[in-house]
């Protein structure tokens, strides 16, 4: 926060030595090279003109091979320092007279064209011819030095440089006068945001000192912290009955948690003792079935003996419907004991029990690999004794029966199932699959209690996943479960 009013500083001062650093050199350069392009055709035309000069003067000395003529013409030159060679050729293209006198022959090109002037490196040739009427004598060579020119662009460089420090001074004066006056209301602005921001008092509002947009964002933002303020105010007074509310919901909450607490224990000790009080009778019943039918069942007759056994058979399932119970109350209490668990490994012990119960069944098995989550060991493998246990037995009056546990990935979480091509369910009634003693097969059909998905249900529900069915009525049906 320290550098906003720099940072705002500098950049303004920044954006308009910048504009005028750009305008500048734009227009030094334009000037600049306007001035290059007009010299130097002013150095070939003066250089020209000077060549007309000498070749207008030399037509007597080349018609008539006066050599000392020539040379006296070209000794002119010794007035001019630029001239750095001179020199006229007869018409046959051989020097006739030189300037320097002393310079060596050798040292001037053959007979140029005569293209008028052109710029070879540091200097500047001009060709004329030498005529009298329509019959040329011979050809005049001029050569310059460019010294002018350099002198002449020292000094623009000077004002050049001159024009641009006192633009760039002008210029800083001007935008360090501008930017406070365009960034003192900004920093200002910035100050109060700071002061709400830090001490959370929306009370505060910003100075005023333009009716420009800078005043109009200051009226804005005051605005702004109007209306922050009076949300504020409901919101601390909203936040306050809210918190009375919540010590009494947790008050009320606490005490509701109490007597649930006090409803499942007695409720579980309750279904823990019916449980276990039902056996004993039950037993009973099942005993003195026995002794009848085995010590007494020729005097009964066939009817009798048919009768012991069907209350046989029904003090059976009621047993296990105890034991199931009891599964259950004991799935609701048990603590989570949560490790790494290989279902691939504990769906394969689970059918290899179920195939040893069952040898003469041909049940095709496929079990995935290296299926391993983290959970409750001995819940999880009650979760595939009952699916795989199912499974088993609703392909019992399938031909060629086959039983597949393995995992898929639906929205990017894993989904493990258990599948079978077994007589499946009618979908509309898969909603009832999951609840205590629900069926949706006759036990002349398929035996059991209708105990082992809720089971299911329940574990899966105290891993925190969730689980569904899918099937068809002879189409087999398809388990799903997420931890």
């Amino acid at each position: 926060m320290a550098r906003g009013p720099d940072t705002v500083q500098r950049k303004l001062i920044i954006a308009i030595l910048g504009t005028s650093i750009t305008v500048l050199a734009i227009f030094c350069s334009v000037f600049i090279t306007y001035e290059y392009v007009s010299f130097r055709k002013d150095i070939v035309r003066g250089l020209a003109t000077r060549g007309g000069i000498i070749a207008a003067n030399s037509t007597a000395a080349l018609a008539f091979q006066n050599e000392a003529d020539a040379r006296e013409v070209l000794s002119a030159f010794r007035m001019d320092p630029h001239i750095v060679a001179a020199c006229l050729y007869d018409r046959d293209g051989r020097v006739f007279a030189k300037y320097p006198a002393d310079a060596p022959t050798e040292s001037f090109p053959p007979p140029p064209r005569l293209d008028g002037g052109r710029f070879e490196g540091e200097h500047v040739v001009v060709s004329l011819p030498v005529a009298q009427g329509n019959r040329q004598l011979g050809t005049v060579y001029l050569k310059s030095d460019l010294s002018a020119m350099s002198e002449r662009f020292r000094i623009y460089a000077a004002l050049v440089a001159f024009a641009v420090a006192s633009s760039l001074g002008v210029a800083f004066t001007f935008s360090n006068r501008l930017q406070k006056r365009v960034s003192a209301p900004i920093l200002d602005l910035a100050g109060t945001a700071r002061q709400v921001s830090e001490q959370k008092n929306y009370a505060l509002r910003a100075r005023k000192v333009s009716d420009d947009e800078i005043g109009q964002l200051t009226d804005s933002f005051n605005g702004m912290l109007a209306q922050i303020q009076e949300r504020d105010t409901a919101l601390r007074k909203t936040e306050e009955e809210v918190r009375k509310l919540n010590v009494d919901l947790e008050q009320r909450v606490a005490e509701r948690t109490m007597q649930l607490q006090a409803a499942n224990k007695e409720l579980e000790s309750f279904a823990y003792s019916v449980s276990h009080d039902l056996r004993a009778p039950l037993r009973a019943i099942d005993g003195f079935s026995q002794v009848l039918l085995e010590d007494h069942g020729e005097g009964l007759g066939d009817t009798g003996r048919a009768a012991l056994v069907r209350i046989r058979k029904g003090a059976s399932r009621m047993a296990h419907l105890i034991d199931d119970m009891l599964k259950l109350s004991r799935v609701t209490r048990a603590d989570l004991q949560r490790t790494r668990v290989d279902l691939s490994k504990t769906a394969g012990g689970v059918v290899a029990e179920l195939a040893r119960v069952e040898p003469d069944r041909q049940v095709e098995i496929r079990i995935a690999d290296g299926v391993v989550v983290e959970g409750d060991q001995a819940l999880l493998q009650l979760v595939l004794e009952n699916l795989l246990g199912n499974a088993f037995k609703f392909t019992s009056k399938t031909k060629n029966a086959r039983v597949e546990f393995g995992v898929e990935r639906q929205d990017g979480v894993p989904s493990y199932f258990v599948r079978d091509n077994g007589a499946g369910f009618d979908k509309a009634y898969a909603h009832n699959l999951f609840g205590a003693f629900q069926r949706l097969h006759s036990e002349a059909q398929f035996p059991g209690t209708g105990i082992g998905l809720a089971t299911v249900q329940r574990i899966i529900h105290r891993h925190g996943g969730r689980v569904w069915a899918e099937g068809t009525v002879d189409g087999g049906a398809t388990f799903r479960f997420t931890l």
